[in-house]
């Protein structure tokens, strides 16, 4: 990414978001964009696959507190009154007027152009791109390969709700940018290798003098790359990178709740120029369990409803209970009321140190849908003996 990219490119409209948008807000459209354009969902669709590649570029700067602030500061420099960007003259502009100016010359003088002009100005310009672009200087003239770190890539998975809990090794399918594997990263076409740019003798900026100043710029003839690729890679058009799908094994531990995300470090997109590979971020979601859940308070504990019938409530019970890896036996006393919670122990999520967490049973009582005569008429007779009970005494004033 060059300097000019950071210029002319508008990373907000991009992902769809305003300039002002928190940072779960421009997750939240990446991750929409990035599920709609992934290769997967359009394979042969080159106007998607190029959204997918632009949109990871965006998300690769705003999702970086650093980077955004910088990206920010950069737009604000170049904007001109009516709001766009490629101006920089006006009124106290210092470099006479929007329509005299050229921003090949303030890029080629921020990148470290070299001359008369060079160490004029305070050097704010030429700070900050430095800054942004990692942009040294060496014998004058500022090194055209830097180390990039890798874009961090996201994914999601599905399990049961038993994996979750449990823990589980999953293959995860991903597509991201990876090295070419047709010319092996050169950019090239089998059998040809790049060539020396003859314009920047390699170095990726020409110098130009414009009056008194002297204006470094990237190099028209090789994009700044200081190489020329005469005979492209057809598979990867020149860029030395293309899309790649991979199988990687995840391991989910045990205990994971719905909504949580894992990260795996390095497993995100190459680094450019001998830096470090970006982290791959895995958001889990669990399917529901038609008999177990997580408790709110503690999610080691699982919950469990049973439904039961009044007498057994009112006799007490000894009822037989499901449990993730077998049943256990639970004692209800005589006059249990319904909906009261009983925990079993260790027969719940089991922790990262080893202990587990408990089985919290609710009973509740199940009301047949219909009554025989026998049963209706029992029910009657006891109705009569135990009239002088009254539940909801006390509940009105």
């Amino acid at each position: 990414m060059t300097e000019r990219d950071w210029i002319e490119k508008d990373f907000y409209a991009e992902l769809g978001v305003s300039s002002d948008a928190s940072a779960d807000e421009i997750k939240k459209a990446y991750r929409k964009l990035a599920r709609d354009l992934h290769p997967d969902k359009n394979p042969g669709d080159a106007k998607a696959e190029a959204r997918f590649k632009a949109v990871g570029e965006a998300y690769s700067v705003l999702s970086d507190q650093d980077k955004r602030r910088q990206y920010d500061e950069t737009r604000r420099l170049f904007r001109t009154g009516g709001g766009g960007l490629g101006g920089f003259g006006g009124p106290g502009g210092g470099f006479g007027t929007a329509g005299d100016f050229n921003l090949d010359d303030l890029l080629g003088r921020a990148a470290g152009g070299a001359g008369a002009g060079a160490g004029r100005g305070g050097g704010g310009l030429g700070d900050l791109f430095g800054g942004l672009f990692g942009g040294g200087r060496t014998g004058g003239t500022r090194a055209s390969t830097q180390a990039r770190r890798g874009a961090d890539v996201e994914s999601q998975i599905r399990l049961d709700f038993s994996d979750a809990v449990r823990g589980a090794t999953v293959a995860l399918r991903l597509t991201t940018q990876g090295r070419c594997e047709t010319c092996g990263g050169t950019g090239a076409r089998v059998g040809s290798t790049p060539r020396t740019c003859p314009t920047c003798a390699g170095v990726g900026l020409v110098t130009r003098n414009q009056g008194a100043f002297a204006f470094s710029e990237p190099c028209r003839d090789c994009r700044g790359t200081g190489r020329i690729i005469d005979d492209p890679c057809p598979d990867c058009g020149g860029e030395g990178v293309r899309p790649h799908t991979r199988t990687l094994n995840v391991r989910i531990p045990a205990g994971v709740t719905d909504g949580k995300k894992i990260r795996i470090k390095g497993q995100g997109e190459p680094g450019r120029g001998g830096a470090p590979a970006g982290d791959l971020f895995v958001l889990v979601h669990v399917n529901p369990d038609r008999r177990f859940g997580r408790s709110e308070r503690n999610p080691d504990d699982l919950t469990l409803r049973v439904p039961v019938t009044y007498p057994e409530l009112a006799l007490g019970a000894t009822l037989t209970v499901p449990t993730l890896d077998g049943k256990v036996t639970l004692k209800v006393p005589a006059g249990t009321a319904s909906g009261r919670t009983f925990r079993v122990k260790g027969r719940g999520v089991r922790r990262a140190d080893g202990s587990v967490g408990d089985l919290l049973v609710t009973v509740e009582v199940a009301v047949p849908p219909k009554l025989d005569e026998e049963a209706e008429a029992a029910l009657r007779t006891y109705a009569e003996s135990t009239k002088s009970f009254d539940p909801r005494a006390g509940l009105l004033p």
